[in-house]
């Protein structure tokens, strides 16, 4: 009889066993993105939502795109009822990150609503991907997708790191991912990504993730990897797609004589 069971995570089984998971961005709602990206040996590519309006059908098929090549996909939720946190992993996202968590009572909630008992008390459907149409066997299923999928908390504003601790001490979460960009908004730095206030927030977020037993990422350029992985970060995202292309075109359009106002982008999407 043919055993059905779910895709375990190829992000999770490098973080668990003290390896970097290596992640790239994609902005693009063309599947083919994913497919060239998928073929680079990432161990993930993240999609989103939060700012991008790509729709559920898309979704679906950027994540079986990944599947493909046992490629793991983090969905960026757009953060709305408790459908929108657990449509992507009844996709069969690999995982979810949860933008813009503010204290330790949202991370409370956003493990309530993506956590099967007895973590947490995420609605129960299995006739999805995740549950392999309902042939995954219901207790394994549950068991499973609590050991197997990844929940992020997103810290990128000050508010956050005012609770970090508190919200890194929440059971039921993965990861606490610094998020740069954001938080130089909200100091009043935009784009400053070596601010001081950011240097310390993001070496806080590394040394409170490993205080509580979870995971630390953020965002980097390959350039910065090691320095950020000697701080304590193991969940590292470098590039996006629209960066690529982007520094693709402008290459061609100076190869080409083609005069442009636009400077260049960095591996953030920022100005360098």
């Amino acid at each position: 009889m043919m055993k059905f069971s779910m895709r375990p995570s190829r992000v999770l089984e490098k973080l668990r066993s003290g390896e970097v998971a290596k992640i790239t961005k994609i902005n693009l709602s063309d599947v083919r993105a994913i497919e060239i990206a998928a073929r680079y040996g990432f161990d993930c590519l993240w999609i989103g939502m939060e700012h991008i309006g790509t729709d559920w059908s898309v979704i679906e098929k950027q994540v079986l795109a990944a599947k493909a090549y046992d490629v793991d996909i983090m969905c960026r939720i757009a953060r709305g009822s408790y459908s929108d946190y657990i449509r992507p992993l009844e996709l069969d996202s690999t995982g979810i990150m949860v933008p813009h968590v503010m204290s330790a009572e949202d991370a409370a909630s956003v493990v309530r609503m993506t956590r099967f008992p007895p973590v947490g008390k995420r609605a129960v459907d299995g006739g999805n991907a995740d549950g392999g149409y309902c042939n995954v066997p219901f207790l394994e299923y549950l068991k499973t997708a609590n050991e197997q999928r990844f929940v992020i908390l997103q810290i990128e504003d000050p508010e956050a790191v005012e609770d970090l601790d508190r919200i890194a001490a929440v059971e039921g979460y993965d990861i606490l991912l610094f998020g740069p960009g954001d938080f130089s908004v909200a100091i009043g730095a935009p784009g400053q990504v070596d601010h001081p206030d950011i240097l310390r927030a993001r070496r806080l977020v590394a040394e409170t993730a490993r205080k509580y037993g979870k995971f630390a990422g953020t965002v980097c350029s390959p350039a910065k990897m090691q320095e950020y992985v000697d701080m304590g970060y193991t969940f590292l995202s470098a590039g996006a797609d629209v960066v690529g292309l982007s520094q693709y075109y402008q290459g061609i359009a100076q190869g080409l004589g083609i005069e442009t106002s636009n400077e260049p982008v960095s591996q953030y999407g920022m100005k360098s």
